[in-house]
């Protein structure tokens, strides 16, 4: 519902405020015409994201992983030892 100019008079700072932390535009009706009050800078998309969990787990156990029975460090440096550098061996 559109405000009056009275109305937006009486409360602009309140309404400016509202308009800039909620990003919601507010209408003015004058003379017959309206008139939208719009934040230039529009709220971030993430600020609307609904938090959710995904994780199966508790976030602690994460941090406690032990990846040593399946991290092989040699592998991660060179994942294929046999294919050699490209040279051919005398």
């Amino acid at each position: 519902m559109p405000l009056t100019a009275s109305k937006l008079r009486a409360d602009v700072y309140r309404i400016l405020d509202q308009v800039l932390e909620s990003g919601v535009p507010v209408e003015i009706e004058r003379k017959g015409r309206m008139l939208k009050i719009v934040p230039v800078e529009s709220p971030s998309k993430l600020a609307n994201l609904t938090s959710r969990s995904y994780l199966a787990v508790e976030p602690e156990e994460l941090v406690e992983l032990d990846w040593s029975g399946t991290w092989d460090a040699e592998r991660a440096l060179d994942p294929h030892p046999d294919a050699g550098d490209g040279e051919e061996a005398e």
